[in-house]
């Protein structure tokens, strides 16, 4: 069975280039606009790993991983998180909500393999 991704970024380039990255080693690839759509890929289908931005229109990073964490009706995959902050008030905060890891702002493929291994993935 193959692990589905889903990648959550308002800028589509940014999900093009994570979601080739992530198809090109093998990865099944979901995505999503904004936190709000993320959150209704759950519930049909099964979501192995969240790559989410934090600043998103509609509904942002940390409010999707706030109430994903809070459903007692989906699956709780690892969620890394992803930001151009560069203090650390928004990553302490989503590892609060319960965000496995974290990317900083831009980032390539061998950084996105390496959170991938720390989530177990």
């Amino acid at each position: 069975m193959s692990i589905s991704i889903l990648v959550v970024d308002d800028s589509v380039s940014m999900r093009q280039f994570v979601g080739n990255v992530l198809r090109s080693a093998g990865y099944d690839v979901m995505e999503a606009v904004d936190g709000d759509d993320a959150l209704s890929r759950f519930g049909d289908t099964c979501v192995d790993l969240v790559i989410s931005d934090v600043d998103m229109p509609v509904m942002d990073g940390l409010t999707f991983l706030e109430r994903l964490r809070a459903s007692k009706s989906v699956n709780q995959p690892p969620v890394i998180m992803c930001t151009t902050h560069n203090t650390f008030e928004k990553i302490q905060r989503a590892l609060e909500l319960g965000a496995n890891e974290y990317i900083m702002k831009p980032f390539d493929a061998e950084i996105i393999g390496g959170k991938l291994i720390a989530c177990g993935v």
